[in-house]
């Protein structure tokens, strides 16, 4: 039940019960050392009264006679001399001839000084406390016995009981109130914080939290949480970017497929009117079935799920692969396709994924570069680099920055030239094999896309 109380009450809580252990032992701490403090006082006062009754007891032959006024300064003080066999020699009037010690107390005292504490004794209304020291008077042994009231050290104890009895609460209390405040003052900043983000939504992902100007905790934990937040509105502007440029490139082959249907639909066509319909019609369906693939394998990639099924493979044998793929296109196109690679060379990847980055490569030197094509594998840096390079114009200077980003095109108005996401596609798939992609452009002209993946030996050499 307390873990769903407020945060700041649970502090304030917690600081009470601590609070309240630190002045328990605090007091308990005074407490004690003040009684041990007066017993130390009365404890003294009594020696030095034993030393003067001695000293009374030793100089005359009478004990305490008509020097007992000397004796006692103060009502509440008093005093006896004992023979060993408890007889009262002398005392002061307060007690009269009361023995003040029993015969197991009295022996004690024969040894050494020996202090007992009393209560209410004949003649004393309040509680005493005794001192009895041994003295040899005349070639005779005594015991001297003094005495004092303890009266003033209970009231002082007393008063001081009620004093902390008192006070420690109150303290507890003030204490408790300034830590109730305190804890709110320290959560005002997470109070604002937590207001403000209720407030952020995808309409306005541009608020930030408050940040106090304290650097402390909660300043750091505000500028974390507002690095967050610009985290996650640059990936949302990215999706809303993605969307948007996904819904243009569907629209436009959306757009003709339905067109052409439509001309084939209508009445008086000739069947090569109809059958040249029907061929546009599905190559639109062939265009929108590949930019479905293409968007499936970027969505996957950013979930960070791009699967890949890495095994042994010859290098060879995917250029061949791609190039046979690729030979009908290369015939109508009137360009010629050379192919090359260093013996031997091997691979740990996936040779679906592999194939379909070659081949997004090839697509495009077919599209905009110009004969002769290259397919060429070479080993350099500890990689195996896997090159597709035609000759033409190249990449404009500016494309290359922003070759491998998602819908970016040479020319922005060949819009139905290919959906923008072919290189994109070839850098996640690279990144998938801890490798890397990377355009440049040719001495003498034309372009050179290839992915630079980590190699293996082959097991012949």
């Amino acid at each position: 039940m307390l873990t769903s109380s407020p945060i700041r009450l649970r502090v304030t809580l917690a600081f009470v019960l601590v609070m309240a252990l630190v002045l328990s032992a605090i007091g308990l701490f005074v407490y004690l050392r003040f009684k041990a403090e007066l017993d130390a006082t009365i404890n003294a006062s009594l020696r030095s009264r034993a030393a003067d009754v001695a000293a009374l007891v030793k100089e005359s032959d009478s004990g305490l006679g008509e020097r007992r006024g000397n004796l006692v300064g103060r009502s509440e003080s008093f005093a006896e001399v004992l023979d060993p066999r408890s007889r009262v020699l002398e005392s002061t009037a307060s007690i009269g001839g009361h023995v003040l010690l029993t015969a197991t107390e009295l022996q004690r005292a024969e040894h050494g000084p020996v202090f007992f504490d009393r209560g209410p004794l004949p003649g004393l209304q309040d509680e005493s406390r005794l001192l009895a020291i041994p003295v040899l008077a005349n070639g005779q042994r005594h015991i001297v016995v003094v005495g004092t009231s303890t009266e003033a050290r209970g009231e002082s104890l007393a008063d001081l009981l009620q004093l902390l009895l008192i006070g420690g609460p109150l303290a507890l209390l003030l204490a408790s109130l300034a830590a109730y405040g305190v804890a709110g003052a320290a959560l005002r900043p997470v109070e604002a914080m937590r207001a403000r983000a209720a407030e952020i939504s995808s309409a306005n992902p541009d608020q930030r939290l408050p940040v106090p100007p304290t650097h402390d905790e909660i300043a750091r934990l505000g500028t974390t949480l507002n690095a967050m937040l610009e985290r996650l509105g640059e990936a949302l502007e990215h999706e809303r970017a993605f969307v948007a440029d996904a819904s243009h490139e569907l629209r436009t082959p959306l757009a003709i497929l339905k067109a052409e249907l439509e001309l084939a639909l209508q009445q008086g066509r000739s069947p090569e009117e109809l059958r040249a319909a029907l061929s546009s019609a599905a190559e639109e369906t062939d265009r929108l079935t590949q930019l479905a693939e293409d968007l499936l394998t970027i969505a996957q990639t950013d979930r960070g799920e791009l699967p890949v099924r890495l095994a042994r493979i010859d290098v060879a044998e995917i250029l061949g692969s791609v190039s046979s793929r690729f030979a009908r296109r290369v015939e109508e196109s009137g360009k010629v396709l050379a192919r090359s690679t260093e013996p031997g060379l091997t691979i740990a990847g996936d040779r679906q994924r592999l194939e379909q980055a070659l081949g997004n490569l090839l697509d495009n030197a077919l599209r905009y570069g110009e004969a002769p094509l290259e397919l060429a594998a070479i080993t350099r840096n500890g990689s195996v680099e896997l090159h597709v390079r035609d000759r033409g114009s190249g990449f404009p200077e500016e494309f290359r920055g922003r070759a491998f980003e998602r819908f970016s095109r040479a020319d922005a108005s060949q819009r139905m030239d290919g959906s923008g996401l072919g290189l994109a596609i070839v850098e996640a798939i690279a990144l998938a094999h801890r490798g890397e992609a990377h355009v440049e452009n040719r001495n003498g002209g034309g372009a050179d896309a290839w992915l630079a993946l980590p190699s293996l030996q082959s097991e012949d050499s």
